[in-house]
C-alpha cells in the first residue's frame, strides 16, 4: 500500500468484471483539502461521533442498529459484523472467542467500531453478497452519487499464513463522494488501554495487554490519529477507489501488504468460495438460500481445528433489556450430529471428517468415570470460566454483559445421544471409526447406563435447578441405540446385554412416565403439564413413528400451545422449567424449522412447506438468522447462530425429498 506521495496502485479485480484506475492524486487532492477544514468532530453524547460538513451536522454511529442490520464475513479463525451502515461492529481478535477489538454492538462508547460512512444525504442502504461467496458489498444509492464498500478477509491461494487481515475496499460508482472513516478499535473488550502512532501510510495501535495485542492500518488517503483512532475524510469521483487493511502485528510481525495484495486476495477469496460452494450437492428447492446457511456454517468451522463454534458474538440479548445474555462463541458436542447430518447431505464429507475428528480427540479424553462436558472452546479447551463486564452497557441496555459460558459444566445428559448419533452418521457416510475411539465410546455409553434416570439442566441450560426432563432421557435412549447399532453394524465387541436392557428400560419410562393421558401428549419433564419444543426431535431421532396416535396427539397440543403460525416457542416461560432469570424472551427460530421438518414427516409437505417458506421471509436481508425472533419479527440472540442454520438445512432436505417423492414439481 503505498502513501499519498507513492506511485498510483492499478488493482485489477476481474472477480468484479472490471480492470479500475485507482486515481491516486486526485483522491489526494481532495483528502488534503479536506484536512484543512474543521473537522470539528465532538462527543454528542455517550459515543456519538459528530462530523461538520459544510456548516451541516451528521450523525455517524449514534444508535445501536437491529441485530437482523448486520452481514457477517470472516476467513475461518475469526468473523465480524459489518453494519448496514458502513460499521464494523463486532470482531473478536485474532480467533473465534479471542477478546474483541471492535465491540461497538454492546457498547457504543467504549466498544470500539471500524466505520466507514459516505456523505449522502437520505441515501438508501443495501448490503448484498458477491453470489456463492462470504465478499460482502454494502451499497449507498442517492441522486447525488452512489458509493460502496467492500468488505472481505483473505482465504484461498495467496492468503496470508496464520495472520489476520480485514480488507475493506471503498468506491465511488456515481457522482462525487465525501466519505468519513474511522477506525477506533479499543482492546480486550474495551478494558485494555492502547497507544497509536502513523508512520508512511501506516497507523499502527498497540494494546498495552498481556499479549501486547497490535494492529497495523494501511491507508491510500491522508488520515489523523484523535482520541485513540484513525480518522479521515476523503473524497471519490465515479471509478475511483480506496483500500484500507487492517492486519495483526502481534510480536512485531512484519507486514503482508503489497501493491497488489488486495487486488489478488480479493479475486482468490471469490474463487476460493466459489470453488467450494460448488462442492455442494444439493440441488432441490430452496437452493439459494440453503448454500447461503451453508456458506454462514463454513464461517464458523475453525479451518485449523475443524469445529463449529455455536455463533459468532456474545451477550446479544434474548430479550431487550433483558438478562439472558449469554458468550455462544464456543463448540457445543449437542451440535454435533446435527452438524454431521447437514454437511453429509450437502456432500462436504471434508468438513463432516474435520469436525468428527476433533470430537473423537474429545472422546479420547473422558473424565474418569466417562463423561465429558457440553462444551469446548474451538480448540478443545475445557475451562470456559464466564464473567460479566461492568463497564459495558449492553446492546440497547441489556447488561450483564457476559463472556464465558457458566454452563460448561452443567449436568447435560442429552449431549451423549447427539455425539453417538453423529459418530453412528460419520461411521455409515463417511470413515470407519477407530478401535482406540470405540474402545472410549463403549466408557462413554457405559456411562449413560449408569446415569440416565439422573435430573440435569437439560438442553434449554435451566439455571434454576435440575429437573428430570424428556428430551435428556430421549437422547439417553438414542446414545445407547446408536451404540448397539454401531457395535452390531460393525460386529464390535461391547456389553450387548447390559446396553439392550438400558434401552429398553428408557423407552418404557418415556412412554409411561411422561406421557400424559389428561392432555394426550408428551410433556417437558415428569411431573410437568408444560410442553417443550425439544420434543419435536423424537420422530426426527426414529424414536416415534411420526404417524404414531401419541405423537400427533402431541403435535397438536405443540400447536396449540407453543405455536404462532409458523413461530414455535420452546416452551412457555412462567409454566416450563424455571431458567432462574427474569423476562420474556421470543419464539426460538430453530424450534420453528423442527416443526416444519416434522410436518413433513408426518404426511403433510405441503403444510410443511407453506410455513417453511414463511419462516424464509423471517431472514435477514441477507439470509442470516439469530437465536430468536422477537414480537415484531426483530432478532434477538446471538448473529448468526449455526443451530438455526443447521435447521433450515435440514427442514430443506426433508421437505423437499417429501415434495418430489410425492410427485409435486417445482
Amino acid at each position: 500500500m503505498a502513501s499519498c506521495g507513492a506511485a498510483s496502485l492499478h488493482y485489477s479485480l476481474s472477480g468484479a468484471g472490471a480492470v479500475e484506475r485507482n486515481a491516486r492524486s486526485r483522491i489526494c487532492a481532495a483528502s488534503q483539502d479536506q484536512r484543512q477544514r474543521n473537522l470539528g468532530q465532538t462527543d454528542k453524547g455517550p459515543g456519538d461521533t459528530t462530523t461538520t460538513i459544510n456548516g451541516g451536522a451528521r450523525m455517524i454511529g449514534a444508535s445501536y442498529q437491529p441485530i437482523e442490520d448486520y452481514g457477517l464475513i470472516g476467513d475461518m479463525h475469526t468473523v465480524a459484523l459489518v453494519g448496514k451502515d458502513g460499521s464494523i461492529d463486532f470482531m473478536s481478535f485474532p480467533s473465534f472467542d479471542s477478546p474483541t477489538i471492535f465491540a461497538a454492538l454492546l457498547d457504543r462508547r467504549r466498544g470500539g467500531r471500524f466505520s466507514i460512512a459516505p456523505d449522502l444525504s437520505g441515501s438508501a442502504q443495501k448490503q448484498l453478497y458477491v453470489p456463492d461467496t462470504n465478499v460482502l458489498i454494502t451499497r449507498w444509492l442517492s441522486a447525488a452519487g452512489v458509493a460502496e464498500v467492500s468488505d472481505f478477509m483473505p482465504v484461498g491461494q495467496s492468503r496470508p499464513n496464520q495472520r489476520r487481515v480485514l480488507v475493506r475496499r471503498v468506491k465511488c460508482v456515481r457522482g462525487e463522494v465525501l466519505f468519513d472513516l474511522r477506525c477506533g478499535p479499543r482492546f480486550d473488550y474495551g478494558r485494555a488501554e492502547h497507544t497509536v502512532h502513523a508512520r508512511d501510510g501506516q497507523v499502527f495501535f498497540t494494546a498495552r495487554d498481556e499479549q501486547g495485542t497490535a494492529l497495523r492500518l494501511h491507508h491510500e488517503v491522508p488520515m489523523d490519529v484523535r482520541d485513540g483512532a484513525a480518522v479521515g475524510q476523503f473524497k471519490l469521483s465515479a471509478g475511483q477507489t480506496a483500500a484500507f487493511v487492517l492486519e495483526e502485528a502481534t510480536g512485531g510481525l512484519e507486514s503482508v501488504v503489497g501493491p497488489h495484495s488486495v487486488s489478488d486476495w480479493f479475486k482468490d477469496t471469490v474463487n476460493f468460495w466459489r470453488v467450494w460452494m460448488g462442492r455442494s450437492r444439493y440441488s432441490g428447492r430452496w437452493q439459494e438460500i440453503v448454500h447461503r446457511s451453508a456458506l454462514v456454517l463454513k464461517l464458523l468451522v475453525s479451518d485449523t481445528h475443524g469445529s463449529l463454534i455455536a455463533a459468532a458474538t456474545c451477550s446479544l440479548p434474548e430479550e431487550l433489556g433483558g438478562v439472558r445474555n449469554w458468550d455462544y462463541r464456543y463448540t457445543w458436542i449437542r451440535d454435533a450430529s446435527f452438524t454431521l447430518y447437514a454437511l453429509i447431505r450437502l456432500g462436504y464429507t471434508e468438513e463432516a471428517g474435520a469436525f468428527m475428528h476433533w470430537i473423537a480427540d474429545r472422546c479420547m479424553d473422558l473424565n474418569p468415570d466417562g463423561s465429558m462436558q457440553i462444551m469446548y472452546g474451538y480448540d478443545g479447551r475445557k475451562v470456559l470460566t464466564e464473567q460479566t463486564l461492568p463497564h459495558l452497557e449492553g446492546y440497547r441496555g441489556s447488561a450483564p454483559v457476559r463472556i464465558g459460558n457458566g454452563a460448561f459444566d452443567q449436568l447435560q445428559l442429552d449431549i451423549y445421544g447427539e455425539l453417538m448419533d453423529a459418530v453412528y452418521l460419520h461411521n455409515k457416510y463417511g470413515e470407519l471409526i477407530s478401535a482406540d475411539l470405540w474402545d472410549n465410546l463403549i466408557r462413554l455409553v457405559n456411562y449413560v447406563c449408569d446415569n440416565w434416570h439422573r435430573p440435569d439442566e437439560g438442553i434449554w441450560e435451566v439455571r434454576g435447578g435440575q429437573q428430570e426432563f424428556l428430551y435428556s432421557r430421549l437422547m439417553c435412549w438414542v446414545a445407547v441405540d446408536r451404540g448397539i447399532r454401531l457395535g452390531e453394524r460393525r460386529s464390535l465387541p461391547y456389553p450387548r446385554e447390559r446396553w439392550y436392557r438400558t434401552r429398553d428400560q428408557i423407552y418404557r419410562e418415556i412412554f409411561t412416565e411422561f406421557f400424559d393421558p389428561s392432555r394426550q401428549a408428551f410433556v417437558q419433564h415428569k411431573g410437568a403439564k408444560t410442553l417443550d419444543a425439544s420434543n419435536l426431535l423424537m420422530p426426527l431421532v426414529r424414536f416415534i413413528s411420526p404417524t404414531d396416535p401419541k405423537w400427533r396427539s402431541t403435535l397438536r397440543a405443540m400447536e396449540e400451545e407453543l405455536v404462532d403460525d409458523s413461530l414455535v416457542f420452546r416452551y412457555r416461560q412462567g409454566t416450563g422449567a424455571a431458567d432462574g432469570l427474569h423476562g420474556e424472551e421470543g419464539t426460538f427460530t430453530m424450534c420453528s424449522f423442527w416443526y416444519c421438518e416434522v410436518l413433513a414427516r408426518s404426511g403433510d409437505p405441503q403444510k410443511a412447506r407453506f410455513l417453511f417458506e414463511k419462516m424464509l421471509g423471517y431472514a435477514n436481508h441477507l439470509g442470516l438468522y439469530a437465536e430468536e425472533l422477537g414480537p415484531h419479527g426483530e432478532h434477538l440472540g446471538n448473529f448468526p447462530q449455526a443451530f438455526t442454520h443447521l435447521g433450515l438445512i435440514s427442514a430443506a432436505y426433508a421437505i423437499d425429498r417429501k415434495l418430489s417423492n410425492a410427485g409435486w414439481v417445482g
